[in-house]
């Protein structure tokens, strides 16, 4: 009785939180979705010549396809982005970013890397709620395929995404006899289980917001290592990929976990 007493504490906390929040959580959750693309487009600009001297370099494709993988990359996620918070094309926006990803895992060399290949899919897992979100404001872009129900298609977008976001969680686990990491596992293993089931869905989803966004700011802390140490850019990759995560959690926070998930088959 007591775990049940606690449990509906929770769940009432997180429900008055949402109301509070309601019209400036999915403002929020967009923004931090879109912040890797974006600081990504802006290190292109600042760091064109390197970048392009990289990919040259490493994939011996010449001047000119070197060229045009930075402009890509620098024009694709500046105005993917600015078109998501704009409202405008999100569906189109979210599609752009997708071919960003596959373009930056194969140029890369990230298809090779585990940890950052499970981190880039659940980037991708982000981009499908916003997609989903895009979906419930605006006009399908899937008129006319046969769907088992009208909000069909965007409850599977849900479930994917949710699923996708599960992979940051699988690569910030440690495998050490340590009591911290012990308890770190077994907790963050347990709210992942309940997101990528969708059961009590928006409270599991936020306390790992909550919890995300205290190990990224304590571990991936780039503004304490100066700019000239290569260990700057790569937390500051890390820490922007995670806040895009957050991002994607909040949306789940935001929208629910759609048709396909316990919590909804309960209200059936």
């Amino acid at each position: 009785m007591g775990q049940n007493d606690l449990m509906g504490t929770a769940e009432d906390v997180a429900d008055q939180f949402l109301r509070v929040t309601k019209q400036y959580l999915p403002h929020l959750a967009r923004l931090c979705l879109i912040s890797t693309f974006l600081e990504d487009g802006i290190r292109m600009w600042f760091q064109w010549y390197e970048q392009r001297e990289y990919i040259e370099a490493t994939w011996n494709c010449g001047y000119f396809l070197a060229l045009c993988f930075v402009c890509i990359n620098l024009f694709g996620q500046l105005g993917a982005c600015v078109l998501i918070l704009s409202r405008n094309f999100v569906q189109y926006a979210c599609f752009g970013l997708f071919g960003i990803i596959t373009l930056q895992t194969l140029g890369y060399s990230i298809l090779w890397d585990v940890k950052f290949l499970m981190r880039n899919l659940a980037l991708s897992g982000g981009l499908l709620l916003l997609l989903a979100e895009s979906r419930s404001e605006g006009k399908s872009m899937f008129a006319g395929v046969p769907t088992m129900g009208e909000s069909s298609p965007k409850q599977y977008m849900q479930l994917g995404g949710r699923v996708l976001l599960v992979l940051m969680f699988m690569t910030l686990l440690h495998f050490d006899a340590s009591f911290f990491s012990i308890l770190q596992n077994i907790v963050g293993t347990g709210l992942i289980i309940l997101v990528a089931i969708g059961f009590k869905t928006k409270l599991a989803a936020l306390t790992l917001v909550i919890w995300l966004f205290t190990i990224n700011v304590y571990f991936n802390a780039f503004w304490t290592i100066p700019a000239y140490k290569p260990m700057h850019d790569f937390l500051k990759y890390d820490f922007f990929q995670t806040m895009s995560v957050i991002g994607g959690l909040l949306l789940v926070v935001a929208l629910g976990p759609g048709g396909v998930s316990m919590d909804e088959k309960k209200k059936e």
